[in-house]
């Protein structure tokens, strides 16, 4: 087992300062420094970059080096190779500390070609002498980034012309003819390029022909470094470095197809693949364990089920013709030039195309003759009458073998897969690195970028990294579980176990049950079934939990051997497998508990089985493909058999333990054909027109929507489209409200020339405007719940462009900053597809169950019938609402709501006086309805209709009304008798409110049929629900279920979709069965902010190196999808916008927020409404680290926490307060201190979260008081992302307490460090300002300013504060005690209670067991009122008693009355 990697230490503030490289900094390029030397720039190439020494380049990447110095003093004239290497160096830097890299390119663009194209004629050098191995590897690595920025317009310009169809000089000339043959149009292009070189000049044609057989060379350039390695004894690792960066580079050329598509051709004519599976790397067993890994991706990319020039996916039987194709092609030169291969020839295929069968007809061969053969196939050039071949015949066989031997399929590999991973996988650092991942050096893992070849490369990827994520966190749980039970070798040679654990326990016996058989066509059991008997001797609830093992929850079966002796301790320093004698990890899959006859008790809801004893035996399922593979090694290798040796069986928590559901569900996806709709197919890939699924490029535009309740007034709607002209189709103002329809301008369809015409003009005019046409809403009955709820938030123009966008078919991005109404647009999308599409289904998807109940919270403030909405999975019990929206709650609601319908049949029965039970079933009810109902109303229509122009009589139209009984318990009355019209629209609302009773239970009929409450909850999944809510991640567990069932949506609405996996996005669009070979979906709204906290990843290779944070919205922003950008915040005060408002485009506050009082108003108690607080160590100590990443500042705990203390005594409320921080070891340092301080105190209490700053995305709160931690280094702070989130989480004061000196350096964080360094380092407070205070902000309050310079005074000041405020509450208490004992009014009691006369006579009357309670005023101490009176008097004359809530004449008036 490979050694744990060391972690990265980065250095600390006070090692930033003293260190020589900072020095240099803040004399030559720091950003004041006018003028700079360039002969440094060599001294610091050789003394600091040569030796790539990280902590150096950390150094000087922090300093600026590239910003300030490198790249703004660039060009031809002073380009050398310390030049080109700095900046190689400083760019691969960025890219390792995942900050952007190429934005100081962009801003001097100009140098950039000519510096490129020495990077190109560097990385070709073949001196040592002139760049080093090493150095070379660095350039590949900052290549590879160039390839995987084709986003960026710099880079892509440059490297287009490395890999477009020119390239192919680099073939020999007989596979360039065979190529161009193949595809017409090429020849066409080929002899074009021909033309056009003809006209270059000579100096152009050469450095065009060098740029064209760039990677050609470098190929070649590989092949001699791979050949220099010997197959033993010493080698140098900058070879194998090199060569592994080579295949990584390589493998994302042939992962991308618009590099692939003429790469992949001149990477096979050059046979890399081969030299390098034969090569002495590959057969170094340790130096070459990478390299073998990376190849094998490599092998796996060059034979990728892909048409290279059209790109399009190819299919099994095209595979197939293709194998077929290449081995006939063999068989014909076979049977045409050689004889000895004739047998072959005439042989059929499946005869022929096996690697042992091929070895057999070629192996006896020559290596000439097989050099002959390879030429033929236009493999290898040909071969000279007379002359050998150069190569060897290990390599012309194997050339030959592998291009022909037939090949499993990658769906078939795939499907052979176990799901589970073994104990190979876990600890394979290559493939499942350490948390201590320093990002320096490849691994053999997918990438995910801009561009994937196919739908299954996309899948794929995601499946192996979320398998491997997945991977990284088991071999936590189990590191964590078996360390704790300690197992020990014992004196008999057994295991014993010194220790215990909450989620393992030792296995007492172990049985496979059950090996069915396989299904036809498959090599591997149908299911695998064992029994697992523990002893559960262990206190109750951890019983509890065992016993509570449900149905698919997934466990591991573990062996260790351990060969410590007993009582040895377990070192985390040293590699884990080797301590404890780990030897095998198979994963399983619950069915069930058996009972004492030995039955699995199924889950239900009757209570289980009271079990005796405290031995419990499980039935598993196993992995048939594993159990297979373990099986067939076991017979031939003769190994143990490896289901005897489990001693240890280990249980996941369940949030954390839905890995195997979901990749069966992306396994299950890669099985069939995913049919997503056309107009999104290329976007998702990331090809074609990036904007062509916008609404406006959609051939199916509606042209006319309601609005419904979006706009307030006339003038709303006006101000909501800036630019058009407003055409209402009434003239009337007072007719002008809304509801509106709008009617837009649709454009012609696409390749419809249109002639240059004078009305050019007029059809602009024509395209600037909307049509609006208000309308009425039907009358919906007389009683007040018929009125329809109406929104009331004036949507700004951008929030309507989105909520237009969204109405309309196609993809719509909303990017929302913090505050900017997100959750309001995506509810009035859904409220306005609901009312224009009533037939249509909306499924709505969010990352957190928090955001799902927030959004289901607002809809049901909308006019939308909750009987058609619906909330998936187990989150629905947190919504705070009286009403269940789960499942199994709609139900129950629809019987409840059924009955309460039958009963107002009834009521409406006996109120016409028809006889029978109508009211008993819905059948029954529709049958009245029918023949009973309607013929009353036809009746009432035809006697009230206009007849011949004449309006009846207005009174007619209530007296022939014959549900006059019915609606008596309306408000009365119910027809107003002013006008025929509006009378017959009251009649009719009142039918429609009726017609609606039975026209609902004409829906629950269905209920009445179906029995059992499952059928009953898939029925209104299916049918009913048109609005479905649920988790990505519910999705994703539930995926096969939802399409067995026939669920059907239309619409999809995602929220949060930049904190959502990338695969987690996709899988909804796929929770439907296709139609006739066609998605139905229409519409895909994703709302997000990619300016805010990624997905979380939790290994730091998965999250850098294999981009696996990347959201599928992230990926569209930079591929360029159209987004709609929302520029409007409410949430916070300006000032606080202001600290991240610089992330987005024009983003501007709300009017509210300038005139909202508490906007207004300062924070009382304070000087400023946000500050940055420094603090310094606490007893010399900052920062620490008792665990991994478990960062922890006590100074900055005990600080923030003395400020809440401070804050809850001016009077805040508590839960107006929350602290965060950027670590879990702060948050959880807080809480003990929180805990220790004041956590059970009355006075003060706890604050609404304490939680860090990831947690509390999508979170607000008023005050916000937050510990950044970090001493030694900025940490994972310096993503712009989270800064974002930490500053956009305050609406009224943000709170900041962190070390200065080392954030204020950081160059991603100044725009906000600026504006928070602009204000005093040191916490300025007003302690006499009580909360709330009347005091606008910005003020100058008037009561006295203290300054706390560090966390002890403000300590001290708290503890002192909190003293006097016992003291002046025993005071308080006084006071009232003396109020009720003389019955005098409070205003009197607050000043005459600090009179020395008046408590000294007080204590003369008062007897310690009076009650006070309030009663007669007693008799005063005789000469106390004249006291009083000149107390009195002096108090009205200095303005009175602070805080009294009357003034001092009224208390003057008061007293004299008393007296």
């Amino acid at each position: 087992e490979p050694a744990p990697a060391e972690k990265i230490v980065a250095p600390t503030v006070s090692q930033i300062n003293a260190e020589f490289v900072t020095q240099l900094a803040h004399r030559y390029w720091a950003p004041h420094v006018q003028k700079s030397l360039f002969y440094f720039l060599c001294f610091i190439y050789v003394f600091f970059l040569l030796r790539f020494a990280i902590r150096k380049i950390m150094l000087l990447e922090f300093s600026q080096y590239l910003e300030n110095y490198l790249w703004m003093n660039y060009s031809s004239e002073v380009s050398s190779k310390a030049y080109l290497m700095s900046i190689c160096c400083m760019v691969n830097e960025k890219f390792r500390e995942n900050v952007p890299a190429w934005e100081t390119f962009k801003k001097k663009p100009e140098h950039f070609p000519y510096f490129f194209k020495c990077i190109l004629k560097a990385s070709l050098a073949e001196k040592e002498s002139e760049f080093s191995l090493h150095e070379q590897t660095v350039l590949l690595l900052f290549l590879d980034h160039c390839f995987n920025s084709l986003e960026v317009d710099l880079i892509r310009g440059q490297v287009q012309q490395l890999i477009s169809l020119p390239m192919w000089m680099g073939l020999q000339p007989a596979r360039l003819e065979q190529e161009l043959k193949k595809t017409p149009k090429l020849k066409k292009f080929w002899n074009l390029i021909k033309k056009n070189d003809e006209k270059m000049d000579e100096k152009t044609r050469i450095q065009a022909y060098q740029e064209r057989r760039f990677l050609s060379q470098l190929i070649q350039k590989f092949l001699s470094v791979l050949k220099s390695i010997p197959v033993s004894g010493p080698v140098s690792m900058d070879q194998v470095h090199y060569c592994e960066r080579f295949i990584e580079l390589t493998i994302d050329l042939e992962a991308l197809l618009p590099t692939r598509r003429w790469f992949n051709t001149v990477l096979d004519d050059s046979h890399l693949v081969v030299h390098c599976y034969l090569s002495n790397l590959a057969k170094r067993e340790k130096e070459g364990h990478l390299f073998c890994q990376l190849l094998d991706m490599l092998k796996f990319y060059t034979g990728f089920e892909i048409n290279d020039q059209t790109g399009n996916a190819l299919t099994a039987n095209e595979m197939t013709t293709i194998h077929y194709d290449r081995i006939t092609s063999l068989q014909r030169a076979a049977f045409a030039h050689f004889p000895e291969l004739y047998d072959f020839a005439l042989s059929n295929v499946a005869a022929v195309d096996t690697r042992d069968s091929l070895l057999t007809f070629f192996g006896p061969l020559s290596s000439n003759t097989l050099h002959q053969v390879a030429s033929y196939l236009c493999l290898l050039p040909t071969l000279q009458e007379g002359e050998d071949t150069s190569y060897e015949k290990e390599l012309l066989l194997e050339l030959l073998v592998s291009r022909h031997e037939r090949r499993i399929s990658q769906i078939q590999q795939l499907n052979q897969m176990p799901l589970y991973p073994t104990e190979k996988i876990i600890w394979d650092e290559n493939i499942v690195p350490t948390e201590y991942y320093s990002g320096e050096g490849c691994l053999a893992l997918p990438k995910l970028n801009l561009q994937f070849l196919t739908l299954h490369d996309y899948l794929l990827r995601n499946f192996n990294l979320f398998r491997l994520e997945s991977t990284y966190e088991i071999r936590q749980d189990i590191e964590d579980s078996v360390s704790r039970m300690k197992p020990w070798l014992s004196e008999y040679g057994g295991v014993v176990f010194g220790g215990w654990a909450r989620m393992a326990q030792p296995i007492v016996s172990f049985t496979v049950v059950e090996v069915a058989k396989p299904n036809i066509g498959e090599n591997w059991p149908m299911r695998v079934r064992a029994d697992v008997t523990i002893n559960l001797n262990v206190r109750d609830n951890i019983k509890d939990e065992w016993e509570g093992l449900r149905k698919h929850d997934v466990c591991f079966l573990i062996t260790v051997r351990p060969t410590q002796p007993y009582g040895t301790k377990f070192d985390r320093r040293r590699p884990f497998v080797e301590q404890i004698g780990l030897v095998y990890v198979r994963g399983c899959e619950i069915q069930g508990m058996l009972d004492d006859k030995g039955r699995v008790i199924e889950e239900g809801p009757e209570p289980k089985p009271r079990l005796k004893g405290d031995s419990r035996t499980y039935r598993v399922f196993l992995d048939p493909n594993q159990y297979q593979q373990d099986m067939t090694n076991t017979i031939q290798n003769r190994t143990e058999d490896v289901y005897e040796t489990f001693n240890i069986i280990m249980r996941r928590k369940p949030k954390e333990n839905n890995f195997k559901a979901v990749l069966e569900t992306i396994r299950n996806l890669m099985n069939t054909d995913c049919v997503v709709p056309h107009w999104l197919h290329d976007i998702i890939l990331g090809y074609g027109d990036p904007s062509s699924a916008h609404y406006s490029k959609m051939p199916n535009q509606i042209a006319s929507l309601d609005f419904n309740d979006t706009f307030l007034s006339i003038d709303h709607l006006k101000a909501s489209f800036p630019g058009y002209n407003i055409k209402v189709t009434v003239d009337n103002p007072a007719l002008q409200i809304p509801p509106f329809r709008i009617t837009f301008p649709v454009r012609g369809g696409k390749g419809k020339k249109r002639k240059e015409e004078d009305g050019n003009e007029a059809k602009t005019e024509e395209a600037k405007t909307l049509v609006v046409e208000p309308h009425i809403i039907p009358n919906r009955g007389p009683y007040p719940y018929n009125q329809p709820k109406r929104n009331t938030i004036p949507f700004t123009h951008t929030q309507i462009e989105a909520i237009r966008a969204g109405m309309q078919p196609g993809l719509t991005m909303v990017v929302g900053p913090p505050g900017t109404g997100k959750t309001d647009v995506a509810v009035q999308i859904i409220s306005n597809l609901y009312h224009n599409f009533p037939e249509q289904r909306t499924l709505i998807v969010t990352h957190s169950n928090q955001a799902l109940n927030q959004l289901f919270e607002k809809i049901m403030a909308l006019d939308i019938d909750e009987r058609h909405l619906l909330r998936l999975g187990h989150g629905e019990e947190e919504l705070e609402t009286e009403k269940d929206f789960s499942r199994y709650g709609r139900v129950n609601y629809v019987l409840a709501r059924r009955l309460e319908l039958l009963r107002e049949v009834g009521r409406l029965q006996e109120s016409l006086g028809v006889p029978g039970d109508v009211s008993y079933t819905c059948e029954t009810a529709g049958h009245f309805f029918l023949y009973q109902v309607m013929s009353r109303w036809e009746e009432y229509i035809s006697k009230v209709k206009v007849k011949g122009g004449k309006l009846p009589d207005v009174a007619e139209v209530s007296s022939f009304f014959p549900f006059h009984q019915y609606f008596a318990n309306a408000p009365q009355p119910i027809f107003k008798g002013k006008s025929y019209d509006e009378d017959m629209e009251i009649a009719e609302g009142c039918f429609r409110h009726i017609k609606k009773i039975f026209t609902q239970l004409e829906e629950f009929r269905a209920f009445e049929l179906l029995r059992s409450g499952l059928d009953r909850s898939k029925y209104l999944l299916v049918k009913e629900a048109k609005i479905i809510a649920m988790t990505c991640t519910h999705a994703a567990l539930k995926r096969h279920d939802l399409v067995e069932l026939g669920f059907k949506y239309d619409n999809i609405l995602m929220e949060e979709s930049a904190q959502i996996l990338e695969i987690e996005t996709f899988i909804p669009l796929l929770l439907q069965n296709p139609q006739d070979g066609f998605s139905r979906l229409k519409r895909w709204i994703m709302i997000g902010d990619h300016h805010q906290l990624p997905p979380v990843i939790k290994n730091m290779a998965f999250q850098k190196y294999s981009n696996m944070e990347q959201s599928l919205f992230t990926r569209f922003v930079r591929v360029g999808v159209p987004t709609v950008d929302l520029d409007a915040q409410g949430r916070a005060r300006a000032s606080l916008c202001n600290l991240y408002n610089w992330r987005y485009k024009n983003l501007g506050n709300l009017p509210h927020v300038q005139l909202l009082p508490e906007f207004r108003t300062a924070n009382a108690g304070f000087l400023y409404d946000f500050q940055l607080i420094n603090v310094e160590d606490f007893n010399g100590v900052g920062e620490s680290e008792p665990n991994p990443y478990f960062y922890q500042n006590l100074g900055e705990a005990e600080y923030v926490v003395a400020l809440f203390m401070y804050m809850c005594l001016l009077g805040y409320p508590a839960d107006k307060i929350s602290i965060l921080t950027t670590y879990n070891g702060q948050k959880h340092l807080i809480r003990d201190v929180i805990n220790q301080r004041c956590g059970n105190n009355p006075m003060i209490g706890r604050p609404n979260k304490v939680t860090t700053v990831d947690r509390f995305q999508g979170q607000q709160n008023d005050y916000i008081l937050l510990s950044l931690v970090r001493t030694k280094a900025v940490g994972h702070l310096r993503d712009v992302r989270r800064l974002v989130v930490a500053m956009s989480r305050a609406r009224l004061g943000l709170y900041i307490f962190a070390r200065v000196s080392l954030f204020h350096n950081c160059f991603e964080l100044t725009p906000a460090f600026s504006q928070l360094t602009a204000r005093p380092l040191h916490l300025h407070i007003v302690p006499t300002e009580y909360y709330p205070t009347a005091r606008q902000n910005g003020e100058r309050p008037p009561h006295q300013i203290h300054v706390i310079k560090n966390m002890p005074q403000m300590a001290n000041f708290v503890y002192n504060m909190y003293m006097h405020m016992i003291q002046s509450t025993r005071h308080y208490r006084q006071v009232r005690h003396l109020a009720c004992l003389f019955a005098l009014p409070a205003c009197m009691a607050r000043v005459c209670g600090s009179c020395p006369v008046w408590l000294n006579r007080v204590r003369q009357v008062e007897s310690p067991a009076q009650s006070p309670t309030p009663g007669p005023a007693r008799s005063l101490p005789p000469g106390l009122p004249s006291r009083c009176r000149s107390c009195l008097l002096a108090a009205s004359r200095v303005g009175g008693y602070p805080g009294a809530p009357c003034a001092p004449s009224s208390i003057l008036s008061q007293l004299m009355q008393f007296i």
